[in-house]
């Protein structure tokens, strides 16, 4: 069985938001979510840097998440690794003026069976989709809801309560 790695553990707060088409930060209950909704494609960006002991394997992100009415349908999520390299002899040195995601990579999840309930979807995304990032860089990790992919057939809005990036 493989084993994996937390390298970082976002909740809905620490997002950013891109400069349009983001997700709106509510509350639902006492837990501040995420709200992606059901007719566009809304992006929410967390920041951080890749710990020391990261060994350069593929990374593995998984989504917790509910749905804010729907009790079935389904979600696609998209998850974009943006590389902040220094000087790299291949990349160069990362630019914040410019977007530099590397390839997407998405999964379909099925709504919970009740609203509120929580859910995870797990997205695998290979070291090389993302330019290769190497321990003590910073980077841009970002989340999409891609609603209108026609897999994405959940009414309402999803609710992002936190993501986890893990290396496998």
């Amino acid at each position: 069985m493989p084993t994996s790695k937390t390298l970082a553990v976002f909740d809905a707060i620490a997002g950013r938001p891109p400069g349009s088409a983001f997700a709106q930060l509510d509350l639902r209950n006492a837990t501040v979510v995420l709200d992606f909704d059901d007719a566009a494609v809304e992006s929410m960006d967390f920041v951080g840097v890749l710990p020391r002991g990261y060994a350069g394997r593929d990374f593995e992100l998984v989504i917790t998440w509910a749905a804010t009415s729907a009790t079935s349908g389904a979600v696609v999520w998209q998850v974009e690794f943006e590389r902040h390299p220094i000087a790299d002899p291949t990349h160069g040195t990362h630019d914040l003026d410019t977007n530099g995601f590397g390839t997407p990579a998405t999964s379909t999840a099925t709504a919970p069976a009740n609203s509120g309930e929580l859910a995870q979807t797990t997205i695998s995304l290979p070291a090389n989709d993302a330019d290769d990032p190497v321990a003590g860089e910073s980077y841009r990790l970002r989340v999409s809801r891609v609603a209108t992919s026609g897999l994405d057939t959940m009414t309402g809005d999803a609710e992002l309560v936190a993501v986890e990036l893990r290396e496998v």
